[in-house]
């Protein structure tokens, strides 16, 4: 284990434990928020919107972050100040009394998030150059075991001490303070600031024909992609009571066990093997969660499916992020995350507002159907492409 963190930079470790520290905080909300919604009055196409926005707007925005890290040569003061703003966001969620108003705090969270992400992303890239892969896979690791923790505390709070939904919020904002404190520390590499006459254009041109043709193939994975919080919804409708809040809440903690347990293995695979054989294998393995969701209502089933939809993850997340560093220049590393995350995203959009349309309107299985087909098309569209290495 010695010999192991030796292969890492402190700087990836700090990020990391910022990141985790963070995770506790957001994760011991992610799994009462579409539950929260729902108490709200929001519907399925409420759910949809809110779960879209928050997958994207963070996303969309971390091109303009990414290219804004670049252009000044600077990372730190983005990161520092992403977290800062998604933490108060965070906790102004205890003042919602309609669905609207959750869906403002969390537009304006998730800015904080795409201020940090990309920045952040190319700062574990610059310290992780060898082995990106594992780089990467680290702090995926911090990040998930944080949301173990956050999610299970989540649980423990709601079911042992009765704590109700604001109440959790107003927990969780503790651990979202303290966790910008290790960021005093943080060093970063000195780059050059970009003058005027090297602006470095944000824009599918300038990038590389193979990482062009993988951001598309990746965005018709996410078209197929929606809001986890659909995930937690269905698991709901199969209880009742006490256990429609609590066991939701365990499936996603289960979810988060997998994903943490896979991210730095997976990593360290594709490092040997192949990131395109990885990621493939990723949609693949989400075709068949997706499948699983629209034909078995069983809790035996949806502890099957979240612990895939986690391994999934942890295939897809990590070395998506590292295929795209090793696709762009290291000057357009920033710019080049930041445009993968924007694209992604506002597909994701597109896919949690289809699957609140499809869930309202037709069945809660259609979703289901509809995202399982899609990504076993974006899985062997990606495994047949000649051009990818």
């Amino acid at each position: 284990m010695k010999n192991f963190f030796k292969k890492i930079s402190p700087n990836i470790l700090l990020l990391s434990l910022v990141s985790g520290i963070n995770d506790i905080s957001s994760e011991m909300v992610n799994p009462i928020l579409p539950l929260f919604i729902k108490s709200l009055g929001g519907t399925g196409i409420a759910i949809g919107i809110i779960g879209g926005l928050r997958d994207s707007i963070d996303s969309i925005l971390r091109v303009v972050f990414g290219y804004a890290s670049d252009k000044i040569g600077k990372r730190k003061i983005f990161v520092a100040n992403g977290y800062l703003i998604s933490v108060i966001f965070r906790t102004c969620l205890i003042f919602s009394n309609t669905w609207k108003s959750v869906l403002v705090f969390i537009g304006f969270e998730r800015v904080g998030k795409a201020m940090r992400t990309a920045p952040r992303d190319a700062i574990v890239a610059d310290y992780s150059t060898e082995k990106r892969g594992l780089g990467f896979g680290v702090i995926r690791t911090f990040n998930t075991m944080g949301a173990i923790v956050g999610s299970f505390f989540a649980f423990f709070l709601f079911w042992v001490f009765k704590f109700d939904f604001k109440s959790i919020i107003l927990a969780s904002a503790i651990f979202g303070f303290i966790s910008i404190l290790p960021l005093y520390f943080l060093k970063e590499q000195k780059r050059i600031k970009k003058q005027n006459g090297l602006t470095i254009k944000i824009g599918f041109r300038n990038l590389s024909s193979k990482l062009k043709t993988f951001i598309v193939i990746s965005a018709i994975f996410y078209l197929s992609n929606f809001s986890y919080m659909f995930m937690i919804l269905k698991a709901q409708k199969a209880f009742s009571g006490k256990f429609a809040v609590g066991v939701p809440i365990l499936l996603y903690v289960l979810f988060n066990i997998f994903y943490a347990s896979f991210s730095i293995p997976f990593g360290m695979l594709a490092d040997k093997i192949g990131r395109k054989k990885i990621i493939s294998l990723g949609y693949f393995l989400f075709s068949m969660t997706f499948l699983g969701f629209a034909l078995f209502d069983t809790a035996v089933a949806f502890v099957i499916l979240f612990a895939l939809y986690g391994t999934g993850s942890a295939m897809i997340e990590v070395n998506q992020r590292a295929y795209t560093s090793d696709l762009s220049s290291k000057n357009m590393r920033g710019s080049a995350l930041g445009l993968l995350h924007a694209t992604v995203s506002f597909v994701a959009l597109i896919s949690s507002l289809i699957a609140g349309i499809l869930w309202e309107n037709i069945s809660p299985a259609t979703p289901f159907f509809y995202g399982g087909i899609l990504s076993l098309f974006a899985s062997i569209l990606l495994l047949k492409n000649k051009q990818l290495p």
